[in-house]
Parts: C-alpha cells; structure tokens; sequence
C-alpha cells in the first residue's frame, strides 16, 4: 500500500495560514523563506509545508503527496489511467515531487524520498 509522504497548503495568505494551523494544531513552523514553511513531523522531519499561492501556483487548498519509489513513472500511470499532470517533476528538500489531477480534478501529489 502506497503510504503519505507529505501535505502541502498552498494559500494566497501563507502567513494567516501558518498561523491558522500553529494556534490549531500546534504545530512547529519553520519558514524557510517568505514563501514556505515547513511543519509539524515527529522529530527533526517536517510531516508537510505551508506555502504562499500566486497567479502562477498550480493549484491552492491542501494536498497529499502520496510517497512513490520514482515520480515520474508514477506520474506517467496516471496520465495513462486518464488523469492529467498539473505540475511537473521537480527536486525539493523534501525529495522530487510532481501534482497531477484525478479523474475528478483533485490534485494529487507525489513525492520520491
């Protein structure tokens, strides 16, 4: 079974947000520019990130990130069970991610550590 590897909230008001979610939660917030932070986790991992949304952002709200042993084979299953790539393959910190929406329009990530 695939497991969570990561969440992302992407939102046009990070700080609003990240406050939100720490008053919420309790989470540990680590901004690592004026754009991202990094959150929550079980010792020195973060379990996601809260980041600012622009007119460019692939898309806002929250998603999972579903963790895969190489992103862009999984992104190419999607694409080939009809979903459609939202956001290309890109290194980050965290590992290589990629967005692609459901058959619904959800967007749905994925993550290679």
């Amino acid at each position: 079974m695939t497991s969570i590897g990561w969440f992302d909230i992407s939102t046009p008001d990070a700080p609003r947000a990240r406050r939100f979610y720490q008053e919420l939660f309790g989470w540990t917030v680590n901004a690592i520019d004026e754009t991202y932070a990094l959150v929550g986790g079980d010792g020195d991992r973060p379990a996601g990130g809260i980041g600012q949304a622009g007119p460019g952002s692939p898309y806002t709200g929250v998603v999972v990130y579903f963790a895969v042993d190489d992103v862009e084979a999984a992104l190419e299953r999607a694409e080939s069970l009809g979903g459609s790539r939202v956001m290309e393959p890109a290194p980050t910190p965290m590992g290589r991610i990629a967005v692609f929406a459901d058959l619904d329009g959800n967007p749905v990530g994925l993550v290679s550590h």
